[in-house]
């Protein structure tokens, strides 16, 4: 008889005996993170049926357009976390600062904080390409019952308690990490239920795709320009695939599930880079460390990276460890 698949919550409940001294907080917040992942799943869906598309209008924090499903994603996280008291802040892409929630007895009794990219790839909606959201949780740093202080969010990737992305695509897929290896559910959208799929997940030790954006090849600093020569060049396992879709949370997932190098690196005009430290690379650090790869900014591991300030960027490099291993060899000769 086929075995029956096993839920989110199922596996959630189960993995709670991983944490000594387990109150079941964390379990509430997946759970939370879940909900609202299956509300932004069935906004997404809707796109082009309903006038959820395009521009909302304003610029974030990034000098960026916001598009509408960024503030209703943003919008349906943050209100589902609040209305559920289960942290005591929030701080997101989004958003100019970041959000202290005391709870309605004024506590500040929680012990986590979520820091999140609600909608990363959003301008791809309006052409049905995949997007996602990502989110990193860590244990606040202030005394409970102060309110959260920035220094709360400000910490290493290597303090992470738990990350993950949903890829909203063909498929809707929660994958996330508790630093005991990687786990994949998928949403079935009869039943409203997301089901494990995707168990222990790896990526390869070297993987056939690099994906870079070379249109911006001449901004690139030379290690990166050595090392798509390098991608291109005869050799084991070389050339390898050109593979960019330009959606963060799906240039990643397509790489650990196939293996491959993503890069984002600086660039003349923006040396440090496009993506964010706490809201993007940190997560997918710990996510792709707990896959078996690796992630840096060229020179050193991104999860020992000490943050200055919340909307930080850097460089990325993150996949198959020893193709990141070969850039940053790259980097490292080109200095």
């Amino acid at each position: 008889m086929e075995q029956r698949h096993i839920t989110l919550g199922e596996f959630i409940i189960k993995k709670q005996t991983d944490f000594a001294y387990s109150t079941g907080e964390l379990s509430r917040l997946m759970n939370s993170i879940r909900l609202a992942a299956k509300i932004v799943s069935q906004k997404v869906n809707q796109a082009g049926l309903v006038d959820i598309s395009g521009s909302f209008g304003k610029e974030n924090i990034q000098g960026e357009d916001q598009q509408k499903l960024d503030v209703f994603a943003n919008d349906v996280f943050i209100q589902t976390l609040i209305n559920r008291e289960i942290v005591c802040g929030i701080a997101s892409e989004e958003n100019d600062d970041f959000i202290c929630i005391p709870g309605r007895d004024k506590s500040y009794s929680n012990k986590y904080v979520l820091l999140m990219d609600p909608l990363d790839g959003s301008s791809n909606i309006d052409v049905n390409v995949s997007v996602g959201t990502i989110f990193s949780i860590y244990h606040r740093i202030s005394p409970i019952g102060t309110p959260v202080t920035k220094e709360d969010f400000l910490q290493k990737g290597v303090n992470q308690v738990a990350a993950g992305y949903v890829i909203y695509g063909s498929s809707t897929m929660l994958v996330y990490t508790t630093g005991k290896g990687l786990n994949g559910f998928t949403l079935d959208p009869a039943l409203g239920t997301f089901f494990l799929s995707h168990p222990d997940m790896k990526i390869k030790e070297e993987g056939y795709i690099y994906s870079i954006n070379e249109g911006n090849y001449i901004q690139f600093p030379q290690g990166v320009k050595d090392y798509i020569k390098y991608c291109q060049a005869e050799g084991d396992n070389r050339p390898y695939t050109a593979r960019y879709i330009g959606s963060l949370v799906a240039d990643i997932h397509r790489n650990m599930l196939k293996g491959g190098i993503y890069i984002y690196p600086g660039s003349a005009n923006r040396p440090e880079g496009k993506l964010r430290l706490l809201y993007e690379c940190n997560p997918f650090a710990f996510i792709i460390e707990q896959a078996g790869g690796k992630a840096s900014d060229g020179f050193r591991r991104i999860m020992e990276i000490e943050p200055t300030e919340l909307h930080q960027r850097i460089p990325f490099f993150c996949g198959s460890k020893k193709m990141v291993t070969d850039a940053e060899a790259c980097m490292q000769n080109a200095k």
